[in-house]
């Protein structure tokens, strides 16, 4: 009742005041009884103060009180404390209904800005190309916004209920706030899995914070799949621009050679002697010189600095991201055939990765016109060696072919990929070989193994994600 009072218009509220007061002093002058009915005008007190300010809310009560005491028929002694007592119960009435009605009217804009924040947030939240997911402190997904199906490859509406663990791992582990001193508040890059199995890398920013319900999890999930393809594709590139610069500097002073080499015999043929002639002596020298230039490789560097070692299980992983949606853009079928848990290799993991981008774009070029076309990537483990072999369905490569030389006729480019490819791998005391025994074009990479290094079997938060955790 009284939130209806207080939801009247103004104009409203002083009509019905006018005419409750009219009843009431009407009432009040034709009934004639031994009692005062001043006390009924706190009833449009009541709805004036839904309009009226203080100050007019006192000259309201001061009104009433001097009507009440005009239309009383039965005078009293004591009529100054009697009107006295009816000026303060119809002031304090107004004013109370002064103070309530303020205190509502506040609530409700404050309800009402609450309300247009909250829509506006969840519009943003449900238009937002990031994923957002809210989760329990066991993992379980509370709420998801269409781009955290999207990414996760779930139909829309079912992701609520869902462990995370099943899809991002790490946020399965991530301690809730009653576990630790203080609440995360930070960011992570790490691996997840959609509902198909495919892999994606994506960037994770979540925080930890307790409700009356439980300790919680917000997750924002940005997917970078597809800036590490271009990063890893660009990086080739520059490495393969790099590479035709020292290579035509090469070229350039093989060819200053060769026209030495033409003068010199030229003054040969003119002389007609060549015993104790300094030209000759000159020309060899010069063709020395020529044969270490065209012999050139690439040899591994030397130097005092620890080798380094990587984590060949996110190397493939990270393959696998790059890898698989170019094959389903060019109808290619990929068949992985990778133990669970793969020894540490003695390898820069940014070369080896480059390595096998490298074979990956070579087999997407020989697929093209191929009537089937398939990948096939299988890694096996031998004693302090693991070799891994990537395999296309290929036309294969001709025999009598020389493979891992530079500026090959027929190549395309300058026909560097491979010979540095090679080159990469014997860097870190692998290799790099063509195994033309296999069906299609089969290349295997051979890798040191390292010993694991000592330590807890369990990983943190941050171990798993790359990252240093801040509160």
């Amino acid at each position: 009742m009284i939130r209806r009072l207080l939801q009247w218009s103004p104009r409203s509220a002083l009509v019905y005041a006018a005419i409750l007061l009219s009843i009431i002093a009407v009432v009040d002058w034709q009934v004639e009884i031994n009692a005062t009915l001043g006390f009924l005008y706190i009833f449009p007190l009541v709805l004036l103060g839904t309009v009226f300010n203080w100050w007019q809310l006192i000259f309201a009560a001061l009104f009433c009180t001097a009507l009440s005491d005009r239309l009383d028929p039965f005078p009293l002694d004591m009529e100054s404390a009697r009107d006295l007592l009816i000026f303060l119960t119809l002031a304090t009435t107004g004013l109370l209904s002064l103070s309530v009605t303020k205190s509502y009217r506040r609530e409700m804009e404050s309800a009402a800005a609450q309300k247009a924040a909250e829509e506006q947030l969840a519009f943003v939240i449900e238009s937002s190309p990031a994923a957002v997911l809210t989760m329990t402190a066991e993992g379980q997904v509370l709420l998801a916004n269409p781009a955290a199906h999207r990414l996760l490859g779930v139909a829309e509406g079912t992701l609520p209920g869902k462990s995370i663990a099943r899809y991002v791992p790490v946020l399965g582990s991530v301690p809730s706030i009653d576990k630790t001193a203080k609440g995360y508040r930070t960011e992570m890059q790490t691996r997840g899995q959609k509902e198909t199995g495919e892999a994606f890398l994506a960037d994770v920013f979540f925080s930890t914070y307790s409700t009356p319900l439980g300790p919680r999890l917000a997750a924002l999930l940005v997917d970078t799949s597809e800036h590490l393809r271009e990063r890893e594709e660009a990086s080739l590139q520059q490495l393969l621009a790099g590479s035709r610069i020292l290579v035509a500097a090469v070229s350039h002073e093989v060819r200053n050679v060769c026209g030495a080499i033409g003068m010199m015999h030229e003054n040969l043929v003119r002389t007609g002697s060549l015993k104790g002639n300094q030209d000759f002596e000159a020309l060899g020298s010069l063709v020395e010189t020529l044969s270490k230039i065209a012999s050139l490789e690439l040899k591994q560097s030397v130097g005092t600095s620890e080798p380094s070692i990587a984590d060949l299980n996110e190397v493939l992983a990270d393959l696998r991201i790059v890898l698989e949606p170019i094959c389903e853009e060019s109808d290619i079928e990929l068949h992985w055939s990778i133990p669970e848990k793969l020894p540490l290799v003695q390898a820069d993991r940014h070369s080896l990765l480059q390595v096998l981008l490298n074979l990956t774009k070579n087999s997407q070029r020989a697929l093209e016109s191929a009537a089937r076309k398939s990948i096939d990537v299988s890694v096996s483990v031998k004693p302090e060696r693991i070799s891994i072999r990537f395999t296309d369905s290929g036309p294969g490569i001709p025999q009598g072919h020389k493979i891992f030389q530079p500026l090959q006729k027929g190549a395309d480019a300058t026909g560097l990929g491979l010979y540095l490819s090679r080159a990469f791998m014997r860097s870190f005391h692998g290799d790099l070989r063509h195994d033309p025994q296999h069906a299609g074009c089969s290349f295997i990479l051979e890798l040191a193994t390292v010993a694991e290094p000592p330590g807890p079997s369990t990983l943190s938060v941050d171990d798993a994600a790359h990252t240093t955790l801040t509160t």
